[in-house]
Order: structure tokens, then sequence, then C-alpha cells
């Protein structure tokens, strides 16, 4: 039987008179990699927010490894990793000074600190990286950091919103393979609007819009779905002329067509609105920004505990 990681119940989420998430429900697995879509405004960033416990839901329910965050929200949290779209990263740090100051926050200490710090290292490819600030990193590399932090408490679900953003080819497919690795092991939800790198990674995905469910199950599942329900074809012809358009109109059986069809195709069907659509999306990416420069500015140092030998604290030796 498959070990629910994450367990979501008809979730409402309102916002006055607007609802933002209606009657959402999905589960993911562990060793499942879980493809969550949609277009900006649809609710992602909303749902992922209750999921963490950064807001509350008007009505549903929430499990994480079978608790309920209403209910048990401290001990849900302590099994969730969670990269958010905008990196928390302290770039004035080393990489390994600040996976410790992060393990530090998540309650690990003494040897386990140290194991799970080397670990976060060896895991996500950092290790010739360990004594170098984060503000000299590739991009790359400080996703690699989000990721290790993420990741440090060895969380049974592990949350990332839009990990490929601001990514080289090279760098996609670095992170698509980590990605694919740790999901062999935990429940991952991958909150994207890359369609094509959601169909490379992913087991399964659900594509919402306007905050409810448009399709859900594997890539190929819902691609063939949409193929049977009303689907469309456009032909493009060279050097169309009336002799062309006669002998078209002729044609009273088609035996075979052979299409093409991706899953950009079945985004763009299931997420077209003819309603101007909502700047939800935009709004909690601005307010993610103002949050993160706040912390930037209140962030504080940590005390070595012998976890990381970095360039400073040879000098102090």
């Amino acid at each position: 039987m498959e070990e629910l990681m994450l367990e979501v119940s008809n979730l409402y989420k309102n916002y006055g008179k607007t609802a933002a998430v209606k009657n959402l429900s999905f589960s993911v697995s562990k060793g499942e990699v879980f493809g969550f879509l949609g277009p900006n405004g649809a609710g992602k960033t909303t749902t992922m927010k209750i999921i963490t416990g950064f807001l509350p839901m008007s009505q549903g329910s929430v499990k994480v490894a079978g608790l309920d965050i209403a209910l048990n929200d401290l001990q849900a949290r302590q099994k969730i990793g969670y990269l958010p779209e905008t990196t928390p990263l302290y770039t004035d740090m080393f990489v390994c000074e600040y996976l410790e100051f992060i393990g530090k926050l998540r309650g690990l200490s003494g040897e386990n600190l140290k194991k799970r710090v080397k670990k976060m290292l060896e895991v996500c490819g950092l290790e010739e990286m360990r004594n170098r600030p984060i503000g000299y990193l590739s991009k790359g590399y400080r996703q690699r950091t989000g990721l290790a932090q993420a990741m440090i408490h060895e969380p049974q679900l592990l949350i990332l919103d839009e990990p490929m953003s601001g990514l080289d080819p090279n760098q996609i497919i670095e992170i698509r393979q980590l990605i694919k690795e740790i999901g062999k092991e935990k429940a991952v939800v991958y909150c994207s609007h890359i369609l094509p790198e959601v169909a490379a990674t992913c087991n399964r995905i659900l594509i919402i819009n306007e905050g409810e469910t448009a399709a859900v199950g594997t890539p190929e599942e819902v691609i063939e779905k949409s193929r049977e329900e009303n689907a469309s074809y456009q032909i493009t012809l060279k050097n169309f002329n009336e002799e062309i358009e006669k002998k078209i109109r002729e044609i009273v059986e088609i035996e075979k067509i052979s299409v093409n069809y991706s899953l950009e195709d079945v985004f763009s069907k299931l997420t077209k609105k003819d309603a101007a659509t909502t700047t939800e999306g935009t709004n909690n990416r601005n307010a993610n920004a103002e949050n993160n420069n706040a912390d930037a500015h209140s962030q504080t140092q940590t005390q070595n505990s012998g976890v990381c030998d970095t360039p400073q604290n040879k000098e102090a030796k």
C-alpha cells in the first residue's frame, strides 16, 4: 500500500468575496514527484502557502504524513522541506556555514548536525563550494544550496516552487536529475509553469485553473484524455488556391490522422480564460520579495560549532 505523505481534501481559500482556491483535492505518495501546474493567478502559491502553514485555509483539510496541519501545525511543519520561488539565502555566509545555521534552526546539533551538513554537501554536489560565500555562487549552485537547506532536517515531504527559475540548460539538467533522485525516497511537490520540465521530471501532474482542478494524472494520461475530449486540428497549407480548397471540400472521409499533441497544448486549452485574470500570483511574489528583504536585514550571525572549516574560522584559530 502506498504511503501518503500529503493529503489535500476539499480545500478552499477565500479573500473576501474572491475564491483563490475552490474545492481542491489531491494526494502525493512517498517515492513520487508530483507536478503542480497552473497559469499565473491560478492559486498555486496560495495552495503551497496553506500546505506549508503560512496561510490558514477557509475550508477543507490538509494532512502531512498523517498530521492535520490545522490541529498539529508545528509537528506537520517539521516534516516539510520548502524551497520557495525566491530562494532564502544569506549571501554573505559561506555555504557550509549557512547549512549549519539552518540545521540549528531545525533543531539539529552535535554529531547529527555534522553528519547532515556533510550529507547535504554530497547529495547536492556542493562539496567544492563549501567554503565559498553564497553571494559568489552561480544561479545553479544557489539553487543547489536552497535544495540543501530544504532537506537538511530529513523532511518526508519536499515542496519546490519554481526550482528551475533562471537556470541555464546545463543547470536545468543537473537540478532535474537531482530532483528525480530525491523523489525516489521522498514525496516531492514540484510547482511550476515550465511544462516540458514538469513532463520530464514528474510521475503525475495536477493542472489547476482559477483555483479548481482542470486535469490530474500522469502526463501521458492527461494528454490522451484531452485529445479524446473535443480535440481540434489546424492544417497549414502552402500555395493555397481555389483548386485545393475544392479538393478539400470533396473529402468525405479521412481514415487516419496523426497529431503531435503536447502537454503545452493541453495546458493552453485547459487554462484559457475569457475573463480578466486575477493578480494573486503577482501580489504573492511581491509580498515574498518584501518579506525576504526584511529577513535579510534582520539576519544575525551564529557562533561556529566546529562543523565548517571556513576561511574565517581558520584565521580565528
